[in-house]
């Protein structure tokens, strides 16, 4: 396994001082109050009534990635070195839209982070196995029409596992909560603490 405390990671979004941490336990609320354009959804949180399309079959609610809330068009730049494993557009409601994945090896261990619920300038031009940099700017935060139908924000994910496809799940059901999250660590790992 990856010792994360070695390595100094760039930053992917810039928050500001007065970013809200979310609570989606009881679900979304698309009428409750804002405090800021910026925000962070937790990982392993268990997120009832909140994921209600056909792709999470009603037993998918516990999230396996950080959602970092940001407006329309916020840059998105790659936490270390890496290069383009997969990108594709995820079309289904609710899915993750524009997607990247960028294949890092760290202390010898691949390491996969997805990005998701970009703009479509996030997946234009790529090319699998083009190099990227710590800091680099890899793509941008998608709107609601072409994200999967979400608030503006990005969902970034972990996983030791070699993805088949562009696409992790980003929900996963009680019974395979254990397992992923051996799989799909904590992205406070490379991000920092959050909440």
């Amino acid at each position: 396994m990856i010792d994360f405390s070695r390595h100094q990671f760039s930053t992917v979004i810039t928050l500001p001082a007065d970013y809200e941490v979310y609570d989606f336990t009881a679900g979304y609320d698309a009428n409750r109050a804002r405090n800021s354009l910026y925000g962070v959804g937790k990982y392993n949180e268990v997120r009832q009534n909140m994921y209600t399309t056909a792709l999470f079959g009603n037993e998918r609610n516990i999230h396996m990635g950080i959602d970092l809330a940001a407006p329309v068009g916020e840059p998105i730049k790659s936490f270390a070195d890496g290069v383009v494993f997969l990108f594709d557009y995820n079309a289904a409601p609710g899915d993750y839209g524009h997607t990247v994945i960028i294949h890092h090896v760290i202390d010898g261990v691949d390491l996969y982070a997805l990005y998701g619920y970009l703009n479509a300038a996030s997946t234009a031009n790529k090319t699998v196995g083009q190099k990227v940099r710590a800091g680099e700017v890899i793509a941008w935060v998608g709107d609601e029409h072409e994200n999967g139908g979400w608030n503006p924000h990005l969902h970034l994910q972990l996983s030791y596992e070699r993805p088949l496809v562009c696409d992790m799940p980003g929900a996963v059901s009680a019974a395979n909560r254990e397992k992923a999250l051996l799989t799909y660590p904590d992205p406070q790992l490379v991000l920092g603490k959050l909440y």
